[in-house]
């Protein structure tokens, strides 16, 4: 069996370099061979087929051009996450919205505008911080490793942001003080809770994201918080993912689901090999 592994041809530093090869390796002890294509190699007229290296039984999808994923669909080739899940995670808001119903903190959606106009009136600021209080988050919709996530304290300081930002879409989020500085990561694999961990920051930070100096421990999830992860990707129909927990007053919250969660540093503090799993379970499903 003969597999595509759809990458970024702009992304290029080793932690990515290091998951492609773990991919690599797993799908080979599970007898399938991984091809790795860029999504610029894939370019092509949309009125001719894809210039696959050859013609792949599956796709892994390790990126998050959309277009690209949904026309390997239209093909009738098996792709894995769907473009439809890639989307949905990839855009904070849409994935707040498709998880409506399920425990998270309390978001509003800014009102959309455009690039070239920003938020000419922010009047609509005091009705976001009369239902979320302060201090709260600010997000942009697109963004990873929490570099994209902000914290205002009043409301010079969120006027302050949103000025900084508004050219790119925006949510609002309440803080969540019983969780400030860390949470959960839960990786699930096809259905399957496999490996969690818990992150915390060590310098004061409310994020607790590795990438920005976050530690890690391992974890064993309650029953809620294990409920609650396959709730989540099995809302977005995700054949993989990684979903990260908040501490809630009241029990665990959804902060966020990642389609294509790096997996490095769950290796590295749990010695669960999530690329073999991945594997494991796209090669069942193809066979």
């Amino acid at each position: 069996m003969t597999g595509i592994l759809v990458v970024n041809e702009f992304l290029k530093n080793g932690k990515f370099s290091d998951i492609y090869s773990r991919l690599s390796k797993g799908f080979d002890a599970h007898g399938a061979r991984l091809l790795l294509c860029t999504n610029a190699s894939l370019a092509h007229p949309v009125s001719e087929e894809i210039p696959f290296p050859e013609k792949p039984g599956f796709v892994l999808f390790w990126d998050k051009d959309i277009l690209l994923a949904r026309a390997i669909e239209e093909t009738g080739v098996p792709v894995f996450n769907s473009a439809d899940a890639i989307e949905k995670c990839d855009d904070k808001a849409k994935m707040h919205l498709a998880l409506k119903g399920l425990p998270m903190p309390k978001t509003v959606i800014a009102p959309k505008t455009f690039p070239n106009i920003g938020f000419s009136d922010l009047s609509f600021l005091d009705k976001v911080t009369s239902l979320l209080g302060f201090p709260l988050v600010v997000k942009e919709s697109f963004g990873s490793f929490g570099a994209q996530v902000y914290l205002a304290h009043d409301m010079a300081e969120l006027r302050d942001i949103i000025k900084q930002h508004e050219r790119s879409p925006l949510l609002f989020q309440e803080l969540v003080k019983t969780s400030f500085g860390r949470d959960i990561r839960i990786n699930v694999v096809g259905g399957k809770v496999c490996a969690a961990m818990l992150r915390e920051s060590k310098c004061g930070d409310f994020r607790s994201n590795v990438t920005l100096g976050g530690s890690t421990l391992p974890y064993s999830p309650t029953d809620a918080e294990c409920e609650l992860a396959l709730a989540a990707t099995e809302r977005l129909r995700l054949d993989f993912a990684g979903i990260d927990i908040l501490f809630g007053e009241d029990g665990p919250l959804i902060c966020e689901v990642n389609s294509n969660a790096h997996f490095k540093s769950t290796y590295d503090c749990t010695g669960v090999d999530l690329a073999d799993l991945i594997a494991q379970h796209i090669t069942d499903k193809c066979r």
